[in-house]
C-alpha cells in the first residue's frame, strides 16, 4: 500500500457538510460527483497528500443510508492507494482478510475500488483504490 488515499465520512446533508469542511479546512471541495452503483453523492477535499471524502446517501437502500441510520454521521471508511489492486486483493485474501467485492468496481474520483469487511480488519471498513489510467 502506498499511502492513505482518503478518509470517507458519512454525512446527512452534503451541502451543509461541505460548508462545514470548507470552513474547517480553509478550502472548497475540488470535486462533487454521484456514484450511482453505491447510491451516494460525494465531495472531495484535499488535505496535504490525502483527501477527505464526504458521502451522502442518494436513497434509503444506499450503504451510507444504512450506516447513518445505525451509527449517525462520522467516519465511514479509510482508503489506501495501491498500484495493483488485483495483486493486493490476492495478497490480503491469502492472509485471511475478507473481501466484500472481489472484483474491483468503479468508484468516485477516477478509482477502481475493493472493500475489506470490517470483521476482518479490526472493525474498520477498509477501501483499496487504484487510479484508473
Amino acid at each position: 500500500m502506498k499511502k492513505i488515499e482518503h478518509i470517507g465520512i458519512a454525512v446527512k446533508n452534503l451541502e451543509t457538510s461541505n460548508t462545514l469542511y470548507e470552513t474547517l479546512l480553509g478550502t472548497p471541495p475540488y470535486k462533487t460527483e454521484e456514484v450511482l452503483s453505491e447510491g451516494v453523492r460525494t465531495s472531495f477535499f484535499r488535505v496535504g497528500d490525502s483527501k477527505i471524502e464526504l458521502l451522502e446517501a442518494l436513497n434509503d437502500e444506499s450503504p451510507i443510508a444504512k450506516f447513518l441510520e445505525k451509527r449517525g454521521e462520522g467516519v465511514h471508511h479509510i482508503a489506501f492507494a495501491v498500484d495493483d489492486i488485483e495483486a493486493e486483493v490476492g495478497r490480503l485474501t491469502s492472509e485471511g482478510f475478507r473481501v466484500l467485492n472481489e472484483t474491483p468496481k468503479s468508484g468516485a474520483d477516477n478509482k477502481r475500488v475493493v472493500f475489506l469487511h470490517p470483521k476482518s480488519t479490526g472493525g474498520v471498513l477498509v477501501e483499496l483504490c487504484q487510479e484508473i489510467s
